[in-house]
């Protein structure tokens, strides 16, 4: 718990560092000014961006240090986990990845399996001992199959510009309804308004609603992006395969799962489906795959 906060803390401080950078140094060298309407939309989006691709810069470190990922390599003493990297790597070569992905595995009860990395050449795919442990040989190769269909497909990618835009929306949005509420309540001769620190809580709150609406398509696109990678697992394997090893998901559901920022990035989620799931149901997924 205590190094997953000390990884959120580092995180947030390259972010601050980042962006420090970039609104006192590069933009007044480009000569953009931070006041107005469009210094504000360049803020924003210097932020929602900034924040969303230094999280993806660092994420294949950082979820081998929060999960203590053992690295698999091709010559493992172990057969199992050698075959693991093989299976991986022939996997990846069927997809036309340019570089196999580090493989490795964590230990957890949780029958899962997630891939992250800033891109097609600098990723990681990573099982958990519960599902190497509840699956068969098959069921575990079509999970490969389905984590190096995101890394092919580029999922990591296009989920961190999705969320920088959505995050950049929703603080310039924020910002502006708080601005005209605070005219508004201003009298002829400009005084009155909000307040500081009215105008702060106006801006939480604005924040709140609007990401908890930003939430909706997003989630959309990730469930969207879960059948791709059941549909690239199907042809890297076989349809009946990934169905199965969906059903092996299904059986361990009652297993609790952990939140955590790599939720959305695992291969399943026991959460009830809804506007807001980032996966689709098992059974949807099964009956997609058994019409292929």
């Amino acid at each position: 718990m205590f190094k997953r906060i000390g990884l959120f803390l580092l995180t947030n401080f390259l972010v601050i560092i980042t962006v420090s950078l970039i609104l006192n140094i590069a933009l007044p060298l480009l000569g953009i000014s931070p006041r107005g309407v469009t210094g504000l939309a360049v803020m924003c989006g210097v932020f929602g961006m900034s924040g969303a691709f230094i999280s993806l810069a660092l994420s294949r470190w950082m979820a081998k240090k929060a999960y203590n990922i053992q690295l698999i390599q091709n010559n493992e003493q172990s057969y199992e986990l050698r075959e693991i990297y093989q299976m991986v790597a022939r996997l990846s070569k069927q997809a036309g990845l340019p570089e196999v992905p580090e493989v490795g595995v964590y230990q957890s009860a949780e029958p899962n399996a997630f891939a992250t990395g800033p891109s097609k050449s600098k990723s990681i795919v990573a099982f958990s001992t519960g599902l190497l442990n509840a699956m068969s040989k098959d069921e575990v190769e079509a999970v490969a199959g389905h984590e190096i269909s995101h890394i092919a497909n580029g999922d990591m990618v296009t989920m961190t510009l999705l969320t920088g835009i959505v995050n950049a929306l929703v603080m310039f949005l924020s910002r502006i309804i708080a601005g005209i509420i605070d005219q508004a309540m201003r009298g002829e001769d400009g005084r009155g308004g909000l307040g500081f620190f009215a105008y702060i809580i106006v801006v939480n709150l604005l924040e709140t609603v609007f990401m908890l609406l930003a939430t909706i398509p997003i989630a959309a696109f990730s469930r969207y992006r879960e059948y791709r990678a059941d549909a690239g697992a199907a042809k890297l394997t076989t349809p009946s395969a990934m169905a199965n090893a969906l059903k092996s998901l299904s059986r361990a559901a009652q297993i609790p799962t952990k939140s955590d920022s790599y939720a959305i990035a695992k291969i399943s989620s026991n959460r009830r489906v809804s506007l807001w799931s980032t996966h689709p149901s098992i059974e949807d997924r099964v009956a997609r795959l058994q019409k292929m």
